[in-house]
């Protein structure tokens, strides 16, 4: 190295140094997760300072136990790959949890976590934990859903190999649905076929929390995002979520397996056997929903409940896997047809304000049921669904590319 170069070197490595820029130890890559060690020691705080980082659009922490708990609070704050700016702190929603059964339990490297955030494109981080004992082998989880050749996504349409169930007096039309490959699920992946448990008897709905700061010509990247968290991140088989809403009303199809079919999900500890899932992309606990969102959640409802005749606004008796906090093994308790997951896990998911939509959204999944008729398969979204896009105040022309590929109406 020229004298020049040394100098260059060193004064750049100083200025990193004062700004806390500081380049992290022990990172590890794979399949467009990039992780980094939060060293061990004081049993109630931790943190890494400000540095550069890979490439990432998505972060969360994850440890080596994945039935302990984090007991305390997770803040990142991030920096745009744009504008070099930093972000206010966030905070990571901790009530994640292992499924109570399933490949997702029983596959080696299952590890517990927080919820994951979207960042949007960023390349460096800072992190600080707390907690009553934080748990041994927490780890950064930076995601970057533009890695590797089957990140990108395509506009393939999905052979129409799915049926329409049974055809029952409460059967609704089969929402438009953005397939797997549409938003580029990477097969190869998911190592275990999927489990199938009982006809399906309620759906819980969710929020992914994180940010509501998105375009939606972005949705499949955080689907893909999402999948790669819970695949690469906490070790699953596959993503959790069952079916994924965006908030410009954007139905994506989660878990493998059929989206007819009653795929063992992993979304709601203890309630995962018997259950479907939707879930919608940001924090409904700041921002209030639209009517997009209450009518791609009521769509999904009315036609997954409808292919076993279940009416959306009845209640079922559900019995817990496990002792989740909020049910013991065993226990029994009364659910309606479209439950929060927080009827069934102390958690504050989905967020009060789409929680308090959900007898609105009941509404509308019986009323979907009532007028239902078989419908073409479309090539792409209705006019329809175009416009609810609009009415939610959302720029179409930006997003007009979301709903491609999708699996039918």
């Amino acid at each position: 190295m020229t004298p020049r170069l040394l100098r260059t070197a060193v004064a750049t490595a100083l200025a990193l140094g004062a700004l806390g820029l500081t380049h992290p130890a022990r990172a590890t890559s794979s399949d467009g997760v990039h992780t980094v060690r939060v060293p061990d020691g004081d049993p109630h705080e931790r943190s890494l300072a400000p540095r550069p980082s890979e490439p990432f659009s998505l972060i969360g922490l994850t440890w080596d136990d994945p039935d302990a708990a984090l007991g305390g609070t997770a803040e990142v704050r991030t920096r745009s790959r744009e504008s070099g700016a930093w972000s206010a702190w966030h905070s990571l929603e901790t009530d994640v949890r292992t499924p109570e059964l399933g490949s997702d339990r029983d596959r080696p490297g299952v590890r517990g976590s927080t919820q994951p955030l979207w960042t949007g494109p960023s390349d460096g981080f800072q992190v600080r934990v707390s907690g009553d004992r934080l748990p041994a082998g927490l780890r950064v989880e930076l995601v970057d859903p533009e890695a590797g050749s089957d990140a990108v996504h395509t506009a393939v349409v999905e052979p129409d190999d799915i049926g329409p169930g049974t055809a029952g007096p409460l059967a609704a039309e089969r929402p438009a649905v953005t397939s797997r490959s549409a938003w580029g699920a990477d097969e190869s992946l998911v190592k275990d076929p999927p489990t199938y448990t009982g006809d399906t008897q309620a759906m819980f709905v969710h929020h992914t929390a994180g940010t509501n700061d998105y375009a939606c010509s972005a949705s499949a990247s955080i689907v893909r995002g999402v999948f790669l968290y819970h695949v690469q991140s906490n070790g699953w088989n596959d993503i959790g979520y069952h079916f994924l809403v965006d908030k410009c009303g954007t139905v994506f199809e989660g878990r493998a397996g059929g989206i007819d079919k009653p795929v063992l999900g992993a979304h709601a500890y203890g309630f995962n056997t018997n259950t479907s899932s939707v879930s919608v992309l940001g924090d409904y606990s700041t921002a209030a929903t639209n009517a997009a969102v209450r009518a791609s959640v009521a769509k999904v409802a009315a036609w997954k409940l409808g292919l076993y005749a279940i009416d959306p606004t009845g209640t079922v008796v559900l019995t817990s896997g496990a002792d989740n906090g909020k049910y013991k093994l065993g226990q029994k308790g009364t659910f309606h047809r479209i439950s929060g997951h927080r009827d069934g896990y102390p958690t504050a998911c989905p967020g009060q304000n789409l929680y308090d939509d959900l007898p609105e959204i009941r509404t509308l999944a019986a009323n979907a049921g009532k007028s239902a008729a078989p419908a073409a398969e479309p090539l792409g979204p209705s006019a329809e669904d175009e416009d609810a896009g609009q009415d939610a105040g959302e720029d179409a022309s930006e997003d007009e590319d979301a709903g491609q590929g999708v699996l039918g109406r």
